[in-house]
């Protein structure tokens, strides 16, 4: 009995929390999910809509968490991918691929049994990944080894290590061109490349964007996000013409952006806990910014619900999985 209202007590206090947070915010609450392990640094996230569930990359601790979105609870907890930083959903393939930077490797997660069935070099330090369904190619930035390897899916094999002369941030791919596109974090380029070739086609230059690292492609709008990590701004390019269309003041230190196409929303979450929202329809325009949670540097949306996931470090000491619509 006070076991059960000890976990009464922690949950109320987590919606009593949510709610002050949130005052303002043009999202509802949903639930507050508390999540295994310890309050550790939290990493990417991607969703699986087909599946329903999220995927974390729980870096503290070198484990993915599996949560069941329809259910709004933990389904597994993945150990053994040392500091998992980027996590990424294929759908198509029934796998979910983790980067690991403490072994420079890419995990192969199955998404039925949830086991790592396969691992992979990643290059040197392996951070967001892309995927290339034509090819059949997985892109991942080696962070601080200023290279982009390339892997075949079909084979589990490294194929290609792509020299960038640049420290790289996320990579993104886009349906429209073909491309896979990075950002180039110390020269202040985002890098395109063509996976039929695994060649450099382009560097487009970003004007007054310090160490670009987040990176979102809305191919339906035709537009590009950029998170500036070390002067806090967010540009938008139009992928037309490749110029900057807008320039957006943010939080501190951006980095994973999500995108929600239903409702034309864009979500930019930052490490000193800030988090932007933009309106996409009918032009651009931001409609809130204001303080989530301590590193609440993490979103995830669901295109088809439109529930928003921000996976949160430590509040009252464990990781919490917040979820709003």
């Amino acid at each position: 009995m006070i076991r059960m209202n000890v976990v009464m007590l922690f949950a109320f206090l987590l919606m009593v929390a949510l709610e002050v947070r949130a005052a303002g915010m043009p999202l509802v609450e949903s639930a507050a999910i508390p999540l295994p392990g310890n309050a550790t640094r939290l990493d990417y996230a991607s969703i699986d809509p087909v599946t329903h569930r999220l995927f974390i990359a729980h870096l503290g601790d070198s484990a993915v968490i599996v949560v069941d979105t329809a259910h709004d609870k933990v389904i597994a907890d993945i150990a053994g991918i040392g500091h998992v930083h980027g996590v990424l959903a294929v759908p198509a393939l029934g796998r979910i691929y983790a980067s690991a930077t403490a072994t420079d490797e890419i995990a192969v997660i199955d998404e039925n049994s949830l086991k790592v069935v396969a691992r992979i070099p990643g290059g040197f330090y392996p951070d967001g990944m892309a995927y290339a369904p034509k090819q059949n190619k997985l892109y991942v930035s080696d962070e601080h080894g200023e290279t982009e390897t390339v892997i075949d899916l079909r084979r589990n094999q490294r194929i290609a290590t792509i020299r960038l002369d640049s420290e790289v941030g996320n990579s993104q791919y886009d349906p429209v061109s073909g491309h896979v596109f990075m950002n180039a974090q110390t020269s202040g380029k985002l890098i395109e490349i063509d996976p039929a070739t695994d060649r450099i086609i382009a560097r487009h230059p970003l004007p007054g964007c310090d160490a670009p690292h987040g990176l979102l492609i809305d191919s339906g709008d035709r537009l590009v996000f950029v998170a500036c990590q070390d002067n806090s701004r967010l540009l938008v390019l139009n992928q037309q013409s490749m110029a900057v269309s807008h320039v957006f003041t943010i939080g501190q230190d951006p980095d994973v952006l999500a995108l929600d196409p239903g409702v034309h929303r864009l979500y930019v979450a930052g490490e000193d806990g800030i988090v932007a929202m933009f309106d996409l329809s009918g032009g651009m325009k931001k409609i809130w910014q204001g303080f989530l949670g301590d590193n609440a540097h993490v979103v995830a949306v669901d295109p088809q619900t439109h529930e928003v996931y921000f996976p949160l470090k430590n509040v009252g000491g464990k990781p919490v999985l917040e979820i709003m619509k």
